[in-house]
Parts: structure tokens; C-alpha cells; sequence
């Protein structure tokens, strides 16, 4: 199991292209592998025979684990080193590997280990089950990540015959990810193992919101003028697509950073990394949590290109289908819950960077304009600072200036 993206340790096979006995050639794609981020390809690195082939559809594999020999045509393969299913860290060899192997667990591996030595994985209501009907699980095959039982191996087992049900267990939402939601069973909560993409936004949230001493900035802005424009430019632009508020609020946000490089920083150990690029990170919602996606030298781009960019972007990130250099690298971010009718929330800062802004809703308010009570269409920002990076003055100077350029879109050719 190669590292098929920066920060992964362990993928899950999604579906395997070739099986076992299949000729295979270096670069073809032997697998799909589910990473912390999204749906990767494992090619093979050699020519040969695909043989031993350890992993099954749906298992977790550790980085660095066995999941397949690749073998020379009429060559004796002899049993591949036993491991555990899921162990608790990567290899430290978690790059590239040669061609002799393509790395998990060997089924006969685990077959091996009497039952009784060992502790059955199980969900609770699984557990349940099999101890109302009286069925032992060490008989049972898991189906479950890393051979866990799940209450669907339970319907049929080799101790009881078909188990009734009045529904399915449970209901496969995206073929995608293949993230299956519990359906009603009657017990009072089911537990569902935890994703690639959940368990890494787990892990960034605790580098984030722990270690990082995070302060907030609001402002309110004036949103007429910048939707006089896009309404204007989208009528011009016709049938070559639209451009939205949030590719108007990240053109500006890359732009306003262009004059306030102290917000476009990554702090690191011993040292501040100012950019003199803007890699704008923009937050996109997927089936099982949050991504992402990266525009590079936003500040550079026509605002057309920015949105035909981020509209590529995000519908490759929902289909798990970014590559790793298409969602690392970010200096900066931009979160919006806008369409969501949220009007104003704070964003988690995506370390290393020093700042992120969440964007609310565009609603129309009563306000006092030179005297007189008229109704704007208004929205609000906050900025998450990173205080090691940036004081309140810093930021607030960067908020303002992005607040001018959104109410006045022409500031920006300045």
C-alpha cells in the first residue's frame, strides 16, 4: 500500500481492477484506494503476474502492508509475511515500493489465528444480535472494516439460517465513497467506523484548534454594488458560464492579500513563512465531510478563470477525484455557509496557514444610507487569525481592505 497522498496512513480498497492470476503491466491501474482525501489509483510498478492478493474490497490497510505480490510468469510465490489487519501506525518505508510487492494483509493471515486467541471485532448491535439468537461470532466472516461484524453478516451465518428483517441494514448513499448511513433498527444508536477523510479532519482539527491561539475579526459589507457587477458580468458571459458571489469573494480575498502579505503566512517550528503567491484554499462539502481544493496564483486570474476553476475543482472533490497537489498548499482560505442561510459562524484555521474567513449569507437589511433608512443587501465576514502569526491590527487592516474592494469591485484594478 504506497502513500498515495502526503498525509496518508492507511487507505481502503474501493475496488480492485485486476485479480488474481491477471497479467498485469507497470502502470496500469491494479486498484482504487480510498486515502484521507479522496479516491486514488494504485498502479502496478512492474510487469508480471497479479498473484496473492491479500486485501478485499472495503478492508483498511495500513501504509506499508501487503496487499498483492506482483510475479513473474510461472513463478513460485511463496506465503507473504503475516500482519495484522490494521496496524496502529504506518511503515516508515510509507513512499514508493519495488515491484516484488504491493503491499496488506494476507486473508490466510488472520484465518491462521485460533479463534479463541484472539478478540472478535464486532459492532454493538452486531454483538447483540448474535447473543439473542445465539450465534458465535468467531464463525461469522466480517464484513466491516478490517473484518469487523457488522449486523449485515448476521443475516446469513453459519450457525443460523437467513435472519429475518423488515429493512436493510443500512443504505448506500454515494457509489463514490460507498459511506453507508444506518437505517432504523431498533437499537438505541449504531456505530459507524470512522472514514479515511473523517479521521484526518479529527486529527487536523486537534493540530488546529488546541495548539493554535485563534482570535476573530467581524465585519459587515455592503454587497450592492458587487451584485450589480456579477449580474452585469454574468449577462455578458452568457452561455460560457456564470460567475458566483464566493469566485467574486475569493478574486478579492487573493487580492487584498497582495497588500497585506502578513496574512498570507504559514507559520512553522522555528520560523514565519510570508508567501509572495496567493494559493487561495476553497472549503468544499463532500459526502463525509470537508475538503479543500486549492486555486494557485489566485491573485493572478481573471475572475471567469477563477470560477470555471473552482467549479472544476469542486465537482472533482465530491467525486473524490482530486489529485494530492490540487488540495495542498493553500496560504490562505476561504469557508462559505452562505447558500446555507447561515448568516454568520467562525471557520477552524487549516494549519500551516495563519488565517481562514467565513462567509454568511447575502441578505437584505434596513440601513442608514446619507440620511435615509433604505433597504442593502448586506453580509457578514469573520477572519480566524492565527495570534503567532497575526496581532489584531494586522488582520483587521485586511479585513477592511477586503471589505472595500467587495463594495467597490472597481478597487481592485488599483
Amino acid at each position: 500500500m504506497e502513500a498515495l497522498s502526503p498525509t496518508m496512513e492507511e487507505g481502503r480498497v474501493v475496488k480492485w481492477h485486476k485479480r488474481d492470476g491477471d497479467p498485469v503491466k507497470a502502470g496500469e491501474t491494479l486498484a482504487e484506494v480510498e486515502t484521507d482525501k479522496a479516491v486514488m489509483d494504485l498502479v502496478a510498478r512492474a510487469d508480471g503476474v497479479l498473484r496473492q492478493v491479500a486485501a478485499a474490497e472495503g478492508q483498511t490497510v495500513a501504509v506499508g502492508s501487503v496487499v498483492a505480490v506482483i510475479a513473474a510468469p510461472g513463478e513460485a510465490v511463496g506465503a507473504t509475511p503475516a500482519s495484522a489487519p490494521r496496524p496502529a501506525a504506518a511503515s516508515s518505508e510509507g513512499g514508493m515500493r519495488d515491484a516484488g510487492s504491493v503491499v496488506a494483509t494476507p486473508k490466510s493471515a488472520t484465518a491462521a489465528v485460533p479463534g479463541d486467541a484472539t478478540r472478535v471485532k464486532a459492532s454493538p448491535l452486531a454483538k447483540r444480535i448474535a447473543k439473542e439468537a445465539g450465534v458465535d461470532l468467531k464463525l461469522v466472516t466480517g464484513s466491516g472494516p478490517g473484518g469487523r461484524v457488522v449486523k449485515r453478516d448476521l443475516d446469513v451465518s453459519p450457525s443460523r439460517g437467513p435472519v429475518p428483517a423488515a429493512a436493510p441494514a443500512v443504505v448506500e448513499s454515494h457509489p463514490a465513497s460507498r459511506i453507508s448511513h444506518p437505517a432504523p433498527s431498533g437499537a438505541p444508536y449504531d456505530d459507524i467506523p470512522l472514514t479515511q477523510i473523517r479521521k484526518t479532519i479529527a486529527k487536523r482539527l486537534a493540530t488546529s484548534l488546541g495548539p493554535i491561539p485563534h482570535f476573530f475579526l467581524t465585519t459587515e459589507v455592503d454587497m450592492e454594488r458587487a451584485s450589480e457587477a456579477r449580474d452585469a458580468l454574468n449577462q455578458q458571459l452568457g452561455d460560457q458560464g456564470k460567475v458566483s458571489f464566493n469566485d467574486i469573494i475569493i478574486k478579492a480575498t487573493a487580492h487584498a492579500l497582495t497588500k497585506h502579505p502578513a496574512c498570507n503566512a504559514w507559520f512553522q517550528d522555528d520560523h514565519i513563512r510570508y508567501w509572495h503567491e496567493v494559493h487561495m484554499g476553497m472549503a468544499v462539502a463532500v459526502e463525509d465531510g470537508l475538503i479543500t481544493p486549492v486555486i494557485r496564483n489566485a491573485e493572478l486570474k481573471a475572475l471567469a478563470e477563477i470560477g470555471r476553476e473552482a467549479k472544476e475543482l469542486a465537482e472533482r472533490a465530491r467525486n473524490r477525484r482530486l489529485q494530492p497537489n490540487e488540495y495542498t498548499g493553500a496560504t490562505f482560505s476561504v469557508s462559505n455557509l452562505g447558500m446555507f442561510d447561515i448568516d454568520q459562524f467562525t471557520a477552524v484555521i487549516n494549519p500551516p496557514e495563519a488565517g481562514i474567513i467565513a462567509v454568511g449569507s447575502i441578505v437584505q437589511k434596513p440601513v442608514v444610507v446619507e440620511g435615509q433608512l433604505t433597504a442593502r443587501r448586506r453580509m457578514r465576514i469573520t477572519m480566524s487569525c492565527d495570534h503567532r502569526v497575526i496581532d489584531g491590527a494586522t488582520g483587521a487592516a485586511f479585513l477592511k481592505t477586503l471589505k472595500q474592494m467587495l463594495e467597490n469591485p472597481l478597487a481592485m484594478l488599483l
